[in-house]
């Protein structure tokens, strides 16, 4: 579904991702690893549109999508959840769910069931303003709208920072869900060690805008990559 291949960026002389390459699988969560500042976030921004690339390709459904602007690539099936959840504190949990409306058909423009047995903590505050949610109860709000998308991708910036540890079992169990159901593929980042060996069927690890370290599940059951991402 998705395939990143030697992927430059920069912010200006300075240089954060050099020939990146991943790549996601229908059915599958990959997961990217690291310390603070080594381009994760960077990578996902690139892959959703948010940041042009330098060098590289980036293909979606086996389509270069590399200049594709990001409302084209949400219409095309790339849903984002971004590090610190960005939902709109001013608008209700109903309202926040139906801005994913954007990029659907009109056919398409509900809120499923499916987001509310994963989250049912959403059905009951519909009417509550985001900016009123706890901070675990805003990551599953801004998860709930990346699915209304209905995405063939769905990109996941550490979704369990600053998270209580009960809503981290919830998020944990719904992606697992998602990847059971074998019609999207998951990227996810995250810092969480023992919550990504716990998802993640691949994995890559960077260091200073590099991937030194890639492998399946069963290579994480080690302490090298533990060690490259410890802070």
């Amino acid at each position: 579904m998705l395939r990143v291949e030697n992927v430059d960026l920069s912010y200006g002389a300075a240089r954060v991702l050099r020939s990146v390459n991943v790549a996601a699988q229908v059915g599958q969560v990959s997961c990217v690893l690291g310390r603070n500042g080594v381009g994760k976030t960077s990578l996902l921004r690139a892959i959703v549109g948010h940041q042009p690339i330098g060098a590289g390709r980036i293909e979606f459904g086996g389509q270069d999508i590399s200049r594709l602007a990001s409302f084209e690539r949400a219409r095309r099936g790339i849903a984002y959840v971004p590090q610190g959840r960005e939902i709109f504190p001013l608008l209700s949990v109903k309202e926040n769910l139906e801005t994913g409306f954007a990029p659907v058909a009109r056919k398409d423009r509900y809120v499923q069931d499916e987001i509310f047995e994963l989250f049912p903590v959403l059905g009951q505050m519909m009417h509550r303003r985001g900016g009123d949610l706890s901070g675990g109860q805003q990551q599953q709000l801004a998860i709930g709208r990346a699915l209304v998308t209905r995405p063939k991708l769905l990109v996941l910036d550490e979704p369990t920072e600053g998270i209580q540890p009960s809503v981290i079992k919830d998020i944990g169990r719904a992606i697992d869900y998602l990847r059971r159901k074998g019609d999207m593929a998951i990227l996810l980042v995250e810092q969480y060690f023992d919550f990504a060996r716990e998802l993640a069927d691949t994995f890559v690890v960077l260091e200073r805008g590099e991937v030194v370290m890639a492998g399946t599940h069963d290579d994480l059951k080690g302490d090298d990559v533990r060690a490259r991402i410890a802070i």
